[in-house]
């Protein structure tokens, strides 16, 4: 079974992965000297553009902040708990729970990834309440779910090159998700992880007398107690008609902005879980009690994104991601060049963990590559996408809003994680090169 062969991935990951913090400082000093010794940047002006780029991701970092806070606001409502709670009583058993955290995660990653990380995270967490469950795997299958995010309806490179006024337009035109999101290939390789990832995982589970179990404290639900009113301030503090006023005029904006034909994406779905919020928890000071639990989990998320902008920023303008990139193409066939894009874009990724930023990097390599070669440009981006979705399963930066709500780190699942790196690699290439 597949729990023996995960056995030597998690002790090897417990004992050697550092804390996220820790590898970001290692991928920094990795960046500056691939950077000066490959392409022949001298110190200072490595420096120079790291530091250019340090502060580069702060709206992306905000977002990141908000779709941890705000998912978990709506979480802590009564009637989210409740769903959820109500959904997790399905799942009977530990393999039960790891199944459903599993399928729950992946379809909501390939609606949308912020949607997909919040939910599988609060998810996991109802699931533990019901069922002993090995709390690591658990939180690992959460986040195996966002395997298929590329693959999904925000994917950010198909999206990209479908719609008008595009950065490569004048190279590739407009191409459709009808050939990208929607095209056989791709969905075929969709349904393949939605078979595949929730049986690993479920595989992966220890025997019970293996199990990590979680405590009652990292579990609780944070459910209040009846608030006093003493002064005239605190009516205001718990007035359902301010809230409601407010909370509904949100969520009246949001579907205004769906029926003029708007789109999924990361500020829209930040909207609706605040303003949901808002009113679900039906008094504004309920609402800054949930604040308050939400908030203590983004420390990584603070720290952190600062760094992998200035990585990203090194990567680029330093030729290095080029030149990664040129190194596979160098060896690829017009047949072979989506497999060999999808392996570098996922070595990229290990430095450039954004969807968007990798393609702005790749895309000037990769497109005249596939032209040169008469390759299938459509299949090539979708590989890039996807090799930027599969190493996320070894890079702890998406993880962070997960391990925040599961109140784990990275060493702990991230074993797990590395088995179905390994395997998912071969299905999605399988995928690429043959359907």
């Amino acid at each position: 079974m597949l729990n023996a062969v995960a056995k030597p991935f998690v002790r090897l990951v417990e004992r050697y992965l550092p804390d996220p913090y820790i590898f970001v400082l290692i991928l920094t000093l990795v960046a500056f000297a691939a950077a000066m010794l490959v392409e022949g940047n001298s110190p200072h002006a490595v420096m120079v553009m790291w530091g250019d780029g340090f502060w580069g991701l702060l709206t992306f970092s905000m977002q990141m902040l908000l779709v941890l806070v705000t998912g978990f606001m709506l979480a802590s409502t009564p009637l989210v708990k409740g769903i959820l709670n109500r959904l997790a009583s399905l799942a009977r058993t530990p393999g039960q729970a790891i199944l459903l955290v599993t399928y729950v995660a992946l379809a909501a990653s390939w609606i949308n990834w912020g949607f997909g990380l919040v939910v599988g995270g609060l998810f996991a967490k109802a699931l533990a309440r019901q069922v002993r469950v090995h709390y690591p795997l658990l939180i690992a299958a959460a986040y195996s779910g966002f395997i298929v995010w590329h693959g999904g309806l925000a994917g950010s490179i198909p999206l990209t090159i479908a719609t008008e006024g595009h950065f490569t337009q004048e190279q590739i035109g407009i191409i459709g998700t009808g050939q990208t999101i929607f095209s056989f290939f791709n969905l075929a390789i969709v349904v393949m992880l939605f078979i595949a990832v929730p049986l690993v995982n479920r595989w992966m589970l220890p025997p019970e007398e293996e199990s990590h179990y979680v405590d009652a404290e990292t579990l609780k639900d944070g459910t209040e107690a009846d608030v006093v009113v003493t002064r005239p301030a605190e009516h205001l503090e718990n007035s359902r008609i301010l809230a409601w006023l407010i909370g509904f005029s949100g969520i009246a904006y949001a579907i205004n902005y769906f029926a003029g034909g708007g789109g999924l994406n990361l500020n829209i779905v930040n909207f609706m879980f605040l303003f949901l919020a808002i009113v679900l928890h039906q008094t504004p000071r309920r609402l800054l009690n949930s604040l308050q639990e939400a908030i203590k989990g983004g420390a990584g998320i603070v720290i952190q994104f600062p760094f992998y902008a200035g990585i990203m920023a090194v990567m680029t303008q330093s030729g290095l991601a080029a030149t990664i990139s040129n190194g596979f193409v160098s060896i690829a066939s017009a047949d072979s060049l989506p497999f060999w894009s999808f392996i570098s874009a996922g070595v990229v990724n290990i430095f450039v963990p954004s969807g968007g930023g990798q393609w702005a990097v790749q895309a000037p390599v990769m497109i005249p590559a596939a032209q040169e070669l008469g390759a299938d440009l459509p299949r090539v981006a979708m590989a890039v996408g996807w090799g930027d979705a599969w190493t996320n399963l070894l890079q702890p930066f998406w993880a962070l809003p997960v391990l925040a709500i599961a109140g784990l780190k990275a060493k702990d699942i991230m074993g797990f994680c590395l088995v179905q790196l390994i395997i998912t690699g071969a299905l999605i290439s399988i995928g690429l090169t043959w359907f």
